[in-house]
């Protein structure tokens, strides 16, 4: 219980002010162009979530942190249309800033040509960045992995255009 608590109070002192350090406007915009120009080579469908702290309802859970996290950024996948793609190709960047958790959650077309050890791998080049608090090298680097594997596994063909379904715009909460 008094871990449910502690970690109540830690998501709720956490609020826009850590997501506008870790995210400022003009580095939404570099990420913004940086996932449209990563679309233009592939046909995948990235986005970027960002959030301070897990609403309330996530937060009475007797579950474990990383478990909670991990829920939450599903949840988030299925919210956003993320697997909702036409290849089935889309793939969610999710930063928690409050537990100071990444995860990444691709949809089972990509899931089904990577390798599962992929995953952790780009989570913990990125946590290392953001250790050092370069949160905009750490996306940048990771859009950039994840757009690597879309190019090899969903590239575009001469005459292709991938059609966007998705915003391109990283969320910020």
């Amino acid at each position: 219980m008094l871990n449910r608590i502690k970690r109540i109070f830690r998501h709720r002192w956490v609020d826009e002010s850590a997501t506008q350090h870790a995210s400022a406007p003009d580095m939404l915009q570099r990420l913004q162009q940086r996932v449209a120009a990563s679309e233009q080579r592939h046909s995948g469908e990235v986005r970027i979530y960002i959030e301070a702290g897990l609403p309330l309802s996530y937060l009475w859970t007797n579950a474990p942190t990383r478990q909670i996290a991990r829920q939450r950024a599903l949840d988030l996948f299925s919210q956003l249309g993320v697997w909702d793609t036409a290849a089935n190709n889309g793939v969610l960047i999710y930063l928690l800033l409050a537990e100071h958790a990444i995860e990444v959650v691709a949809d089972r077309g990509v899931n089904g040509r990577v390798h599962p050890s992929v995953w952790p791998a780009l989570v913990t080049r990125m946590s290392a960045a953001f250790k050092q608090a370069q949160f905009e090298d750490g996306l940048t680097n990771a859009l950039a992995e994840v757009s690597a594997l879309l190019v090899q596994h969903f590239p575009l063909g001469a005459n292709e255009v991938n059609p966007n379904e998705l915003p391109d715009a990283p969320i910020l909460n």
